[in-house]
């Protein structure tokens, strides 16, 4: 490992970090940057360049955690002064993040093999990105009243869980966004933009903590002593930039909405693909 390792290692790690929980796919990021820039399969070899993308998504799985710390201590009914405060009154459950979780869940089971053999290229993501704004566009442009009928995460239904749960599958698509897709999902059920969010970002916990448990256990033997500070220096850089990106995200987004997201998903898959294919 030399410094231009570490180097990509950060970059990737950033972009991870800064499009993981925002509504610009990023899987569709990390698949455009390192093919088009660092080509991490050729310097690494295709193992470890794998095994690299589960670790630094830990690192953003982390961010939501601390971010989402005292939720996640309610919702697994353990002991904490300032949660019990500040929810227990309210109604968010577990199991409704698990009826939220359970059609992804299932058809990513099914389906895992094919997607990451089929679907993982830069021509497929272009396509989702452009899918994906189209339904961010959609579900800000629906007639709604002024005032959303669920506000916060804690007045979500188990009928809008599951519903939730189902947009969720569309992003199994890579490019599409698992935020995106759960996000518009939830405003077109009537949510607003931050219980959208929040449920969203809870939601991804536990969907992404195992997937990436199963694919570190199945790659174990790729931690050798030369990898490491590949892995690590990605993991910090995803998690710091992940803590930002968060924070400053759900700050916004009852203001700025799906559509800017939405805009800049369009303007991006039209630059690479007249940059990079035609």
């Amino acid at each position: 490992m030399n410094v231009w390792d570490i180097f990509v290692a950060i970059i990737l790690g950033l972009v991870e970090g800064l499009t993981e929980f925002a509504p610009v796919s990023s899987t569709g990021h990390m698949i455009i940057v390192d093919d088009m820039l660092f080509k991490s399969k050729e310097l690494f070899g295709s193992e470890v360049a794998n095994t690299f993308k589960v670790v630094i998504q830990l690192g953003s799985i982390l961010a939501v955690v601390i971010v989402f710390k005292d939720r996640f201590i309610q919702l697994l009914g353990l002991s904490s002064r300032k949660a019990k405060q500040e929810y227990g009154g309210k109604k968010l459950r577990l199991s409704q993040v698990i009826v939220g979780l359970l059609p992804a869940g299932i058809l990513g089971v099914l389906f895992d093999d094919y997607i990451d053999e089929h679907l993982f290229t830069t021509e497929t993501v272009l396509i989702g990105l452009v899918a994906g704004a189209v339904l961010m566009i959609i579900a800000d442009l629906m007639p709604k009243d002024k005032k959303p009928k669920v506000e916060t995460v804690d007045q979500i239904t188990y009928k809008q869980a599951i519903i939730i749960g189902l947009f969720q599958c569309i992003a199994l698509w890579p490019g599409f966004s698992r935020s995106g897709s759960t996000m518009s999902g939830g405003v077109i059920l009537g949510l607003s933009h931050r219980a959208a969010a929040d449920f969203t970002f809870i939601m991804a916990v536990p969907i992404m903590a195992g997937a990436s448990m199963i694919s570190l256990l199945n790659s174990w033997e790729y931690f050798t002593m030369d990898a490491l500070p590949f892995f690590i220096a990605g993991f910090i850089s995803a998690f710091v930039f992940a803590l930002i990106s968060i924070r400053f995200f759900l700050a916004l987004i009852n203001k700025v909405q799906l559509i800017p997201f939405a805009i800049y998903r369009i303007v991006l898959a039209t630059i690479i693909f007249v940059v990079f294919i035609l």
